[in-house]
C-alpha cells in the first residue's frame, strides 16, 4: 500500500500536533461534541453496555457485580455514534484502548465520559481520540496527576477538523485497515492461547505418565491422577519437601537502598520468575523476610493467593531474593529432583486439587495445610531428572514460539496505532485509498 502526503501543510501552533494539511481547522472539542447527560431514571433502558479493549460490548445486567436494579438509574443513556472515554487513573492503567464508539443504544456507568458528536463525523472523532490516548495527550492535560478527569477538564481539547467528506474518507480507510490488523492480532492471540494449552498438556502428561508410552500402568487410587506407570508411587507433597515456608503476612516496604527482589504473585509464571519486573527492598527488609528460611538456588516459589495463584517457579542461581505477600516456598527433599517437583506443582493434577480446595471461595487462596496433603506421582530420582530435562526442553520450545507470536502481536498493535495517528493528523493522505479496492482499480 503506497501512501502519499498532502500537497501543502501549515503550522498548527500546537506543539504535540505540529503541521496539519491546508484546509484543516482546529476547534475545541466543546464546539464539536457535547457531554451526554441523560440518566436512566425509571430504568428506561436495560441494555447494559461496557467499554472493553476499545469496543463497546453488551453485558448481562443480572450479573453486573450484584448491583441492585435502582443502581442502574444513575447510568447514562447512550445512542449510536456516541463516544465513550475512560479518563480515570491514566498513569497506572496500562491499557491503551480507552475510547470507543457506540454502535447501538444502551446504558453505561457514569464513571465513563460519554460524548455526542454534533459537527464532526463520529467515526473520525473516535479514531482521533484513540490516537490522543496513545500519544498521552490526556496525561499531559493532567490525567496522570488526578484520579479522574471530566468534560470540564477536556472541553478545550484541540480537535483536528478536516472537511466533512475527508473525515468520512479517513474513517472509512481506518475502519477497513484496522479491521485487517485486528484480524491478524486475533489470529496471533489464538495461536498464543493454543501454545499455552499445549505446553500445559505436555507438562501434565510427562509428570503424570512418564516418557515411556509403553510402560505398564496401574490405577493411582487418586481421582485427579488416574493411571500412573506401574512402578511409580503416589505420595503427598509434604513427603517431597524438606521445608515448606509461608511468607510473612505483611506488605514489604519499598524504600531505602533497594537491592533485593521481593517476589510477588505477579512475578511468577509457570516455570519462570520475572525478575526484571520484581520490586526491590532494602537489606533490612530482606533480612526480616528471610528469617524463616533464606531462599537458595532451586528452591521452589509458589503463588498461593490472588488472581495468579497455583503457579510455581525455581529460584535461579546467584540471586538473593525474598518472598513478598501471597507467596510460599518449597525446598525439595533429597530424594526429589527440584525441577521435577516444580513442574509437578505446575501440572493439571495439582491445579485440579487446588481448584477443588478453593471452590466457592470469594477470595481464592491455597491453604498450606491443604496443599501439603495433595497427592503427587513419584517416579525414581533418575526418572524424575529425565522427565525434568524433557519438560525443560519442551517448555523452552513452546516459550520461544509464544514469544515470537507476542512480538508479532506487539508489532501489529504498534503498526495499527501509527497508522491511526498518521491518518487522523494528516501526516498521510488516504483520501484516494478510502474507496473499495475494486472501485479504485476501475
Amino acid at each position: 500500500m503506497t501512501v502519499s502526503r498532502y500537497p501543502a501543510y501549515r503550522q498548527s501552533g500546537i506543539e504535540w500536533i505540529g503541521y496539519i494539511p491546508h484546509g484543516w481547522k482546529i476547534l475545541p472539542i466543546m464546539a464539536l461534541a457535547g457531554e451526554v447527560d441523560q440518566r436512566n431514571v425509571g430504568l428506561t433502558s436495560t441494555n447494559l453496555l461496557s467499554l472493553s479493549y476499545g469496543r463497546i460490548v453488551l453485558k448481562d445486567m443480572a450479573s453486573n457485580d450484584g448491583l441492585l436494579p435502582e443502581s442502574f438509574e444513575t447510568y447514562q443513556i447512550l445512542e449510536p455514534n456516541d463516544i465513550v472515554l475512560r479518563l480515570t487513573d491514566l498513569q497506572n492503567d496500562k491499557r491503551s484502548l480507552r475510547t470507543a464508539r457506540c454502535t447501538y443504544a444502551g446504558i453505561i456507568t457514569s464513571a465513563y465520559l460519554a460524548l455526542r458528536p454534533s459537527r464532526i463525523e463520529s467515526r473520525f472523532l473516535a479514531h482521533l481520540l484513540h490516537s490522543y490516548h496513545l500519544t498521552k495527550v490526556f496525561y499531559s492535560m493532567g490525567g496522570g496527576l488526578r484520579q479522574t478527569m471530566n468534560f470540564a477538564d477536556v472541553r478545550r481539547l484541540p480537535i483536528l477538523l478536516p472537511p466533512p467528506a475527508e473525515q468520512s474518507a479517513i474513517a472509512t480507510f481506518l475502519d477497513r485497515e484496522t479491521g485487517k490488523i485486528d484480524a491478524l492480532v486475533a489470529e496471533q492471540e489464538r495461536l498464543i492461547a493454543l501454545l499455552k494449552e499445549k505446553r500445559q498438556a505436555v507438562i501434565s502428561q510427562a509428570v503424570t505418565k512418564g516418557l515411556d508410552p509403553n510402560a505398564p500402568m496401574k490405577d493411582s487410587g487418586v481421582e485427579w491422577l488416574g493411571e500412573v506407570p506401574a512402578h511409580w508411587e503416589v505420595k503427598r507433597i509434604k513427603h517431597s519437601a524438606s521445608h515448606v515456608v509461608d511468607c510473612l503476612h505483611t506488605t514489604p516496604t519499598y524504600d531505602g537502598e533497594l537491592a533485593f527482589p521481593a517476589i510477588r504473585t505477579a512475578d511468577v509464571e509457570p516455570g519462570r520468575l520475572l525478575l526484571d519486573q520484581a520490586r526491590l527492598v532494602s537489606a533490612d527488609v530482606y533480612a526480616e523476610r528471610i528469617q524463616r528460611l533464606k531462599p537458595k538456588h532451586n528452591d521452589i516459589l509458589y503463588s498461593r493467593e490472588g488472581e495468579r495463584f497455583g503457579i510455581a517457579a525455581l529460584v535461579p542461581a546467584n540471586v538473593n531474593l525474598c518472598l513478598g505477600q501471597r507467596m510460599m516456598m518449597f525446598r525439595a527433599a533429597a530424594s526429589f529432583d527440584p525441577v521435577f517437583l516444580m513442574w509437578v506443582l505446575n501440572s493439571n493434577v495439582i491445579l485440579q486439587q487446588v481448584f477443588a480446595s478453593v471452590a466457592g471461595a470469594t477470595a481464592p487462596h491455597v491453604n498450606i495445610s491443604d496443599l501439603v496433603n495433595f497427592d503427587i506421582p513419584v517416579p525414581s530420582r533418575s526418572e524424575q531428572s529425565a522427565i525434568a530435562h524433557f519438560v525443560d526442553l519442551k517448555a523452552t520450545e513452546f516459550d520461544t514460539l509464544t514469544w515470537d507470536a507476542e512480538r508479532a502481536t506487539t508489532f501489529l498493535r504498534e503498526r495499527r496505532a501509527a497508522l491511526i495517528s498518521a491518518a487522523v493528523t494528516g501526516k498521510i493522505d488516504v483520501r484516494s485509498l478510502a474507496a473499495p479496492v475494486q472501485e479504485r482499480a476501475a
